[in-house]
């Protein structure tokens, strides 16, 4: 066991020793400031009647409603663009809840999308984390030692992992930090009302920060062992960095084409979107988290074998 953490420091180590990889943050961290930026300006007239410790917000509301309505009759175009607001306006009136003003925890909850950025990223550190080996022949070095080829490309495969976890969790405390900075911070335990799968809920944002990072979790996990796999079987990082970029643009596209199968339910596509299960509306008749779980759990697996049989099983000394 020993020996699996010293080369799991090790592979660390020379992930994070690359310019590369820093790079990457530094792409993040923009992204984050630029966003908070954008929002800033884009609310900055916006926190009036939300602010307010009187009555007046219920007023305010009220207005705007009567505002978007004659705006409604007056153009039809603005029909489906108010009709929401106004039902979450409602919501707020009938319900005597005051509007909170856009703070950090909602900064938070929205930029959940640059998970798609994080998988990505952690797709290309997948990919090149054992083909780059066999590219810089430095796989012989690795393989003299005394050590099990099975621990080895355990401790390359959790360095992955490790990666996309520690680059999930700076996107949320860099963009808590920068959201704290820019919007402020309106309290530890917020809600906030939002549109559900039966209408609007008040709701808990770090319940929903936490479910929405959690399920991006799942994409970013299942695509960073394809691109594994491939990297393993293959040994060329551009091979699986594009196959695994591909698929992961076109998955939903895939799934769409082969719809009309029964057998299309059983794609790994059709089943790393949870929020299906949220909504409630899976993508198949039959369908249920259970199943969808069981079906990535297949998929998981046999990503794993696949990568294990090809590295330990491989004669390098042509290499």
């Amino acid at each position: 066991m020993g020996n699996f953490f010293q080369l799991l420091v090790n592979e660390q180590l020379k992930l994070y020793i690359r310019k590369s990889t820093w790079i990457m943050y530094i792409l993040i961290a923009l992204l984050v400031l630029g966003l908070a930026f954008i929002n800033h300006n884009a609310m900055e007239n916006s926190r009036t009647y939300e602010a307010s410790q009187d009555d007046n917000w219920r007023q305010t509301l009220q207005d705007e409603n009567a505002e978007m309505q004659k705006e409604m009759e007056q153009k039809e175009m603005m029909q489906g663009a108010y009709t929401g607001q106004i039902e979450k306006n409602n919501y707020y009136l009938e319900n005597d809840i005051q509007p909170r003003s856009y703070d950090t925890w909602q900064f938070v909850m929205e930029n959940k999308f640059l998970l798609s950025l994080v998988s990505l990223l952690t797709i290309i550190i997948a990919a090149g984390i054992v083909a780059n080996e066999f590219k810089w022949g430095t796989i012989k070095l690795l393989l003299i030692r005394p050590i099990t080829r099975t621990k080895i490309l355990a401790s390359k495969y959790v360095s992955v992992l490790l990666f996309a976890l520690l680059t999930l969790l700076f996107v949320l405390i860099f963009s808590w930090i920068v959201g704290a900075l820019f919007f402020g911070v309106n309290g530890l335990n917020p809600h906030i009302v939002l549109n559900q799968s039966d209408g609007y809920a008040y709701v808990s944002i770090i319940g929903e920060i936490i479910e929405g990072y959690g399920l991006q979790l799942i994409t970013l996990v299942m695509m960073a062992t394809f691109a594994f796999m491939i990297s393993t079987i293959f040994r060329q990082s551009a091979l699986a960095i594009g196959l695994a970029i591909f698929l992961m643009l076109s998955g939903n596209a895939i799934v769409g084409f082969f719809s009309h199968y029964d057998w299309a339910k059983y794609i790994l596509f059709a089943n790393t979107n949870m929020n299906q299960y949220i909504n409630g509306s899976p993508m198949f008749d039959g369908m249920s988290l259970g199943f969808s779980i069981a079906v990535l759990a297949v998929y998981y697996v046999v990503f794993l074998v696949i990568s294990w049989v090809f590295f330990t099983k491989r004669d390098i000394a042509g290499h």
